[in-house]
């Protein structure tokens, strides 16, 4: 039997209120009935999110693989943390490739030539029903000076650092890298090399989200 996760919207939802409008993602509150004999419903309250998605741009650099982290503010946990390029799905009807290789650019000034499905998940899904998609791009220059973006808030003070995959996956095991997106997609990347690579998915690979 294979092992996997199945979509199931059989759970009547008896009623939806949005608590909290925001910025990025809404707070929501929702009455669902988990088994159809149930005479109350139940009251689940989860962040209607709009998703994201997520890069690790590597490149072969001369002690081995490297990967391109950037270190960012994060106002709710007080600290800077070491992240991989990502972003919100938050341009209407936007491809999820386009969008990475726009966030990569954003934040990093690179673009890619190749590009394949590292891994996706669910970030919190007991309170929240954002998905990411981590990509891993390679064949990696960087864009044009004409064409680069203008960083505001948070991401003014962006540093890019390229470090090794071994030296990445370190970090990760000890307790110095936090970001989900960078510890998935460091994972993922070890994984996948020890593969040889033939784990990877097409960047157009179909996504449960």
């Amino acid at each position: 039997m294979t092992l996997e996760d199945r979509r199931d919207d059989g759970r009547e939802v008896v009623e939806r209120r949005v608590l909290h409008a925001g910025k990025v993602f809404d707070l929501v509150g929702e009455n669902v009935r988990l088994d159809a004999d149930d005479a109350e419903p139940v009251v689940r309250e989860f962040l209607d999110h709009p998703g994201a998605v997520a890069v690790v741009v590597m490149r072969e650099g001369p002690d081995g693989e490297e990967i391109a982290l950037v270190d960012q503010y994060r106002h709710p946990v007080r600290a800077v943390l070491w992240e991989v390029p990502a972003g919100l799905l938050d341009v209407a009807g936007e491809d999820y490739l386009t969008a990475a290789q726009r966030e990569l650019a954003e934040e990093t000034d690179l673009r890619a030539e190749r590009w394949d499905v590292l891994v996706d998940y669910f970030t919190t899904p007991g309170g929240s029903d954002e998905s990411l998609r981590v990509y891993l791009a390679r064949d990696v220059s960087e864009v044009d000076a004409a064409d680069r973006h203008d960083r505001a808030d948070e991401e003014r003070d962006m540093t890019l650092r390229w470090v090794t995959l071994d030296d990445a996956l370190a970090g990760v095991h000890a307790g110095r890298i936090h970001n989900p997106s960078a510890v998935v997609g460091i994972l993922a990347t070890a994984s996948a090399r020890a593969s040889g690579w033939s784990v990877l998915r097409p960047a157009d690979a179909p996504w449960f989200r």
